[in-house]
């Protein structure tokens, strides 16, 4: 409980990275452990990770940084089911907890909160925003999903939610629903989680 609480302390109000899904299916499909740079690569050859600045070292930071912050990100939200490693060089998700979790949490709370602040990302929340969009239109592509649209009172119902759910809820249903059916997760259903990708996209501000 006190971990949890550790983790979603930062979560609340984060900026949801699109790059959490597809690292997901990512750390799902093995049980090898990952450093970062092999996560971009894999990322990459999926076409979900595009260059993001002209010079070779912002880029490569840049990169770095959204891969951290979605795996902190992803760390916070498979708590207490699962414990995802976040080390750049020694990643990994595995089913159970290790003992000393709230230690080791203590441990990686600066690196933690560094890379969940988006201030240390050098651009604009409106850049930010921009490349989000690009990411999620790119995952669209990635997952197959029809480009049927939908409305808002729509995007609610997926969520069942009604028109006075605050910008909180829909973040917490999103994130409760996106693991839930998750392809990659014991209760997964891709179809399911196609319709709540499309009802964030239409939700999320």
């Amino acid at each position: 409980m006190g971990a949890k609480h550790i983790l979603q302390t930062n979560l609340e109000n984060e900026v949801e990275n699109p790059l959490i899904w597809p690292l997901l299916s990512i750390l799902r499909t093995s049980q090898t452990r990952f450093k970062v740079h092999n996560l971009a690569s894999q990322l990459k050859l999926k076409g979900l990770l595009p260059d993001l600045d002209n010079d070779a070292n912002k880029d490569l930071f840049k990169r770095n940084f959204l891969l951290m912050n979605a795996l902190y990100q992803l760390q916070a939200m498979l708590m207490p089911e699962q414990w995802l490693q976040v080390q750049a060089m020694d990643i990994q998700l595995s089913a159970h907890l290790p003992s000393d979790i709230e230690l080791i949490l203590e441990q990686d709370i600066a690196l933690r909160d560094y890379y969940l602040d988006w201030d240390q990302y050098d651009t604009s929340s409106e850049s930010i925003e921009m490349l989000f969009d690009s990411f999620w239109r790119r995952y669209d592509a990635y997952l197959g999903k029809d480009e049927k649209l939908i409305d808002k009172t729509q995007a609610l119902e997926i969520f069942e939610l009604n028109a006075l759910a605050s910008n909180q809820d829909i973040r917490r249903r999103w994130r409760k629903l996106a693991l839930k059916w998750h392809p990659d997760r014991a209760s997964g259903n891709a179809i399911k989680f196609q319709q709540v990708c499309m009802a964030w996209q239409k939700l999320r501000v």
